[in-house]
């Protein structure tokens, strides 16, 4: 990879449109497709989803824990859909959420983030909530060969409030110290940089009550929640306000519900990236 993750990202949501699409092979999609809920039927599904979005988006997002319950053949799924990605140029950020410290996050780095390691897609979603420095391995191995990183900072869930909200002696709240490292990995990075964070699409006015200045990290903002879960155009902009341009939007259920049919998948896909992009660009 010659260009680092956030020039290569920018770039795709310059041409495609800041829409991310989700492949997330849930039992009950599965079941609405015809697939068995089986390692046949979610590489059936994935393949499927890639072929009506690659070389139109600008992302795709593979759910690793719902490729990782069908074994072996599940997780070869996932190799499919990173290669396929690779293939077209679609960007794949494998969504794994993984987080642990020492030789451990070494090894997860070695898995998602190396060179030449089947399951390497373009960025890796991660767990800071063992402190931020326990996020080195996979920081140095993204940086060090043009991957990326998304953070998890502002998530929808209700019990998320309860750590991301809890501030320091100082006064300064978790989200905002996770906001605050990932600005400094980015620093002088133009358009921006490969370190971003999660932000939910539902969450209102958390960044602004937890002193979080999302424009400042200058790096991309994966925001999950849009379409069915309730993330629309005003959603997008009162949550990221001036941060809209850095805002990278996840839709899975509106888009993949069109399917199984690739041409309906596809327009589905293209009608979300026109809405997102109309709310945020």
């Amino acid at each position: 990879m010659t260009r680092p993750f956030g020039e290569r990202l920018a770039a795709a949501m310059d041409e495609h449109g800041p829409l991310c699409v989700g492949i997330d092979p849930h039992p009950g999609l599965l079941e609405a497709w015809g697939l068995s809920d089986d390692g046949a039927g979610v590489r059936e599904f994935a393949l499927r989803v890639m072929e009506a979005t690659e070389g139109r988006l600008a992302a795709v997002k593979p759910q690793s824990a719902l490729f990782e319950r069908h074994g072996s053949r599940g997780v070869a799924a996932l190799e499919e859909v990173v290669a396929a990605g690779r293939a077209s140029g679609t960007l794949v950020i494998v969504d794994a959420k993984r987080g642990d410290i020492g030789s451990t996050m070494a090894g997860y780095a070695d898995a998602y983030l190396r060179d030449g390691s089947p399951l390497a897609g373009d960025a890796l979603t991660v767990s800071p909530f063992l402190g931020f420095g326990s996020l080195r391995p996979t920081v140095d191995a993204a940086l060090g060969s043009g991957r990326g990183l998304f953070v998890l900072c502002l998530t929808s869930n209700p019990e998320g409030a309860g750590v991301q909200h809890a501030r320091d002696a100082d006064g300064t709240s978790v989200a905002s110290r996770i906001a605050g490292e990932a600005a400094l990995l980015n620093e002088g990075q133009d358009p921006m940089g490969s370190v971003g964070l999660v932000v939910g699409a539902t969450i209102g006015d958390a960044a602004a009550t937890t002193g979080t200045d999302l424009a400042a990290v200058n790096g991309p903002l994966l925001a999950p929640g849009v379409g069915a879960q309730g993330g629309g155009a005003a959603e997008l902009a009162g949550v990221f306000g001036a941060a809209r341009r850095q805002v990278l939007a996840s839709s899975s259920r509106a888009v993949l519900a069109a399917g199984p049919d690739v041409s309906a998948l596809r327009s589905a896909a293209r009608t979300a990236a026109d809405e997102v992009a109309a709310a945020l660009r």
